[in-house]
Parts: structure tokens; C-alpha cells; sequence
């Protein structure tokens, strides 16, 4: 199993409801074990205040990852959340096999 963890800021306090609604569109790409959009309300970590949604997701394999992002949807997704982001931070990993 591959885990992909994607990590936004938005640009302006404003944008948060609009990158909210493009991020949620991910939840509705067939291509994918699991899916979840984070909104970050509470910033607990001292350290790390930049961070405002986080996107977690399970695929089976690299090919299944391959296919969520060639889907149309995601390619919408970025289409209106991009414009209006600050930061993005992705990072993929291998799950072993014995979890």
C-alpha cells in the first residue's frame, strides 16, 4: 500500500471555503483505497503554523496514484485550488507489509 500526504496553506484567509471545496472534489475520483480532506482549525503545533488542509490518501500501488492523478478530477481539483494556495508539500511512502 502507498500513503500520499499532501500538505496546503491558503494565500488569503478569504480563499479557505473555496481550496476546502476543490480539495473535497478528490473524494469523488474513483481512483483511490481511501480519501481524506483535514481541515486545519486548531494549530496545536508551535512550530508549524503555515499548514491550513491536509490531504490523505491510501492507494493500492504506484499504478492506482498514476490513475487518480490522470483522472479529470484532479486536474480540476488543481484548476481551482492552485490559484489560490500558498503552499503545497506532498510526500509519498510504502506501507510494509506486515501494518
Amino acid at each position: 500500500m502507498l500513503r500520499h500526504i499532501v500538505f496546503f496553506s491558503v494565500a488569503a484567509e478569504e480563499n479557505r471555503e473555496k481550496v476546502q471545496k476543490g480539495l473535497e472534489l478528490l473524494k469523488t475520483n474513483p481512483h483511490k483505497r481511501h480519501l481524506e480532506v483535514g481541515c486545519v482549525d486548531k494549530k496545536l503545533d508551535a512550530i508549524s503554523q503555515t499548514v491550513d488542509f491536509v490531504v490523505y490518501g491510501e492507494f493500492d500501488d504506484e499504478e492506482q496514484l498514476a490513475a487518480y492523478k490522470a483522472h479529470p478530477v484532479y486536474q480540476e481539483s488543481i484548476d481551482l485550488v492552485r490559484p489560490l494556495r500558498e503552499m503545497r508539500v506532498a510526500a509519498d511512502y510504502v506501507v510494509p507489509e506486515a501494518e
